[in-house]
């Protein structure tokens, strides 16, 4: 175990000395150009290289995408993702990188690696203290899978938090060997409140990742913020349904949710590393906690 941690240690040396932000803006650039032939001609490439599932897409013909972005945050056929009857529902395709428990402040996230809710929230200790001891999961979305996010339940936006930082990538090996990586890199908190409590969706950005995107504000980045910037929803609340579209990624990355210690309980059939699809079975509503008992003392 100690050699497989130096060697996640080893693999991710590189990251620190490229020019990420360089990088992931040239990146987002040529996604978003229209080049005719030549983007058919890398989107075609991209469905070879990572297995794309195209038979799924709303229109599964490349050369219909005049961006390679356009393509990358396609839109799937209404029946490609039935939504089962159930409390919480997955909110994207991916994998299960880490969920469970939160211990005290702390979100587990690889052997070794921890950080707090209030880092991954950029430093708000009165909204982090709504998830002590409470449940968290994060999702990794890989350049094959669908790229929209969706809302695991019935939510109303109160919140938008824009968090600057670095852009390493977020595949298991760099989770397992960089730490603190979901609370170091450029993020977005989306704040919710339904009628179980709060819970969060931060949108994790990386290395190429060109922009993220939600569907009440339209792309959150670029511009690329120097300083935490807040957006406040309570006078004008976005309601979302359960399974409706609240954000996408222009090139793939995480998502990292976190929930109150009485809100939910997690599908048993999860485990880290399982392969997960939006609509699925996330966890189930726990019942309120009964009202305390007061006794009347006889004079």
């Amino acid at each position: 175990m100690l050699e497989v941690a130096v060697s996640d240690r080893l693999a991710v040396i590189p990251q620190y000395l490229l020019p990420k932000r360089a990088l992931t803006v040239v990146a987002g650039k040529l996604a978003g150009l229209r080049g005719g032939r030549l983007t058919t001609g890398v989107i075609r490439w991209f469905i070879r290289r990572y297995g794309v599932n195209m038979a799924e897409a709303a229109n599964p013909d490349p050369a219909a995408y005049p961006s390679f972005n356009e393509f990358f945050t396609r839109a799937l056929r209404e029946d490609a993702r039935p939504r089962v009857d159930a409390d919480f529902v997955c909110p994207v395709d991916g994998a299960i990188s880490q969920f469970g428990p939160i211990r005290g402040d702390q979100v587990f996230q690889a052997k070794g690696h921890s950080y707090s809710c209030s880092a991954l929230l950029g430093g708000d200790k009165q909204l982090a203290a709504c998830f002590e001891d409470g449940q968290f999961a994060t999702l990794y979305l890989s350049p094959r899978d669908y790229h929209r996010i969706h809302m695991p339940c019935d939510g109303r936006l109160t919140e938008m938090i824009y968090v600057p930082g670095a852009l390493f990538s977020v595949n298991p090996i760099t989770a397992r060997g960089v730490p603190g990586l979901f609370a170091r890199n450029e993020r977005v908190v989306c704040v919710f409140e339904s009628d179980a409590g709060p819970f969060v969706m931060v949108l994790v950005g990386a290395t190429i990742v060109g922009s993220m995107a939600t569907v009440w504000h339209g792309v959150v980045n670029p511009p690329r913020r120097t300083e935490i910037t807040k957006w406040r929803y309570e006078d004008a609340p976005i309601a979302l349904r359960q399974g409706e579209e609240m954000g996408r990624f222009l090139l793939g990355s995480t998502v990292v949710m976190l929930f109150p210690a009485t809100m939910m309980a997690f599908n048993p059939a999860w485990a880290p590393t399982v392969a997960v699809r939006m609509g699925e079975r996330m966890g189930r509503a726990l019942p309120p906690p009964a009202p305390e008992t007061v006794l009347a003392l006889d004079d």
